[in-house]
């Protein structure tokens, strides 16, 4: 169903009240490649992107191409990565994936959605991270548990599918927004509307927000 006038002005105002708060909001992984980029998305599952990123100071001079992932020692490669919790499904799909891409792609990630979900180990949601930051292409929201908490709480959706979710903030939202959006919203969530304790007294949407699910007192 096709998003309201007024869903869409709510929207609207939420985009410019994130903007004028987190004007310089941006991917809080360390990347030099959209490779790079791919590899540090799946690895941050279920893992801090501090941690990946000290994980990935390292990783990515042992292994600068796909080729170097694709013909690596898996238990090497899962030695690696091991901090990053879940190193064993992670090590094969950064393999696998990578074999795809050597043997599909040139060894290159490709800058289409429907190319990037069929590799091993990415969803649509790490396919955004890579097309909206390595690429500047914007074709959906990424859709994590800060932004999935947080338009919850925002009146945005009340879906807990993520695609679901995502759906409803493309409806809501202009095309232009949505790769800054994830950004500002992740961001918010890191700062103020964390899941517990959120400091609904300092936050610059507090007057926008109906607090939906958010325990008081």
């Amino acid at each position: 169903m096709a998003a309201t006038v007024e869903a869409k002005r709510h929207a609207a105002k939420i985009a410019r009240r994130l903007a004028e708060q987190y004007p310089d909001a941006r991917c809080s992984l360390d990347f030099q490649s959209p490779l790079e980029l791919l590899v540090a998305t799946i690895l941050s599952a279920q893992c801090t992107d501090q941690r990946v990123n000290q994980v990935t100071k390292t990783l990515f001079r042992k292994y600068p191409t796909a080729a170097h992932y694709a013909r690596a020692s898996l238990a090497e490669l899962e030695r690696d990565i091991q901090s990053t919790g879940f190193f064993r499904n992670k090590a094969k799909s950064i393999q696998n994936c990578c074999r795809t891409l050597l043997e599909q792609y040139e060894g290159q990630v490709p800058n289409d959605m429907e190319k990037l979900v069929k590799l091993s180990g990415v969803g649509r949601k790490t396919a955004n991270v890579v097309l909206g930051t390595a690429y500047g292409v914007a074709v959906g929201v990424v859709v994590d548990t800060h932004v999935a908490r947080i338009v919850r709480r925002l009146g945005l959706s009340a879906e807990k599918d993520p695609e679901k979710i995502e759906k409803d903030l493309m409806g809501q939202f202009a095309q232009k927004e949505w790769i800054a959006l994830a950004h500002r919203l992740i961001q918010h969530g890191r700062r103020c509307c964390t899941a517990k304790k959120p400091k609904c007294d300092e936050c610059p949407l507090e007057s926008l927000c109906p607090k939906i699910g958010v325990e008081t007192g």
